[in-house]
């Protein structure tokens, strides 16, 4: 079965995801800490965030039926890129982006089941700068596995 790459990826990116979150708000305690946690600053710093909406908190909402749309886009586009690779002949490449792109995204919607909002705590700043969004690995999976389907896709017009 060639959609290994595709199943695999998606799993060690959702654990990676859920594995990080767990070990930065449950253990290291992130959202006891006023300033965050200084990892490499201020390129990399912890800092704990709630995210209600989607990407850089776009859309907030704090109603059920909010957190509940999100969650069934999430699932549909999860399920849309899935029905597209199989009905595709994708390259291995593409798959590896698709279980990536997936696995992210069903990590936040294991966060809005659960909590009901997405657990952040990535902070990027540099060059005097001072960025006030936080994120998390799955939003990075997800952003890297729909750039890599859209540059790795054999079918995009020359």
């Amino acid at each position: 079965m060639r959609y290994r790459v595709l199943i695999w990826a998606g799993l060690a990116t959702f654990l990676i995801d859920q594995i990080s979150k767990y070990v930065v708000v449950h253990m290291m305690r992130v959202a006891d800490q006023p300033g965050g946690i200084d990892v490499l600053p201020p390129l990399l710093v912890f800092r704990y965030g709630e995210n209600r909406g989607i990407n850089f908190g776009l859309f907030q909402g704090n109603s059920e039926a909010a957190r509940w749309a999100l969650i069934g886009v999430s699932l549909a586009i999860c399920i849309g890129v899935f029905v597209w690779l199989r009905r595709s002949s994708p390259s291995s490449l593409m798959l590896l982006c698709g279980g990536i792109l997936i696995g992210g995204a069903l990590g936040n919607v294991l966060d809005r089941m659960i909590y009901g909002y997405v657990l952040d705590f990535l902070n990027m700043s540099c060059c005097g700068i001072d960025n006030p969004f936080v994120f998390n690995l799955a939003d990075v999976f997800v952003f890297a596995g729909a750039l890599g389907l859209v540059l790795f896709d054999a079918k995009k017009p020359s």
